[in-house]
């Protein structure tokens, strides 16, 4: 098992940057791919961006696509998500996802979430 604790949510104007940390305990976490999600009022929760276990791929969904960055630091048991040009529609509940079954798979433990909101 694998438990998660994200980080770094926060107010932010139009155009700033938000950096998202995920810390995770547990030996195992290099055998999980990593993934973060956000949930917007109203909206189904989406997967934001995704990357394997060891950094090899990635994912992101269009419309963060050249904004933002995930990657992670397995000696840190960490992930993280660089958000950059940050529009009003990303605001929401980010959350930090460990998959057993692939990156664009089911994700089977969450954080907590931690919210982002971007005011225009």
């Amino acid at each position: 098992q694998v438990q998660l604790v994200e980080s770094g949510g926060g107010l932010v104007q139009a155009g700033g940057s938000l950096r998202l940390s995920c810390a995770a305990s547990g030996r195992t976490f290099n055998r999980y791919d990593m993934g973060w999600f956000r949930q917007a009022p109203g909206k189904e929760r989406e997967l934001v961006a995704a990357i394997t276990w060891n950094g090899g791929r990635t994912y992101y969904v269009d419309s963060v696509k050249g904004r933002f960055t995930i990657s992670r630091d397995n000696a840190k048991k960490s992930a993280s998500l660089q958000m950059n040009s940050l529009k009003p529609e990303d605001t929401a509940v980010y959350y930090c996802a460990a998959s057993e079954g692939g990156y664009l798979g089911e994700y089977n433990y969450w954080g907590q979430g931690t919210q982002v909101t971007v005011s225009s």
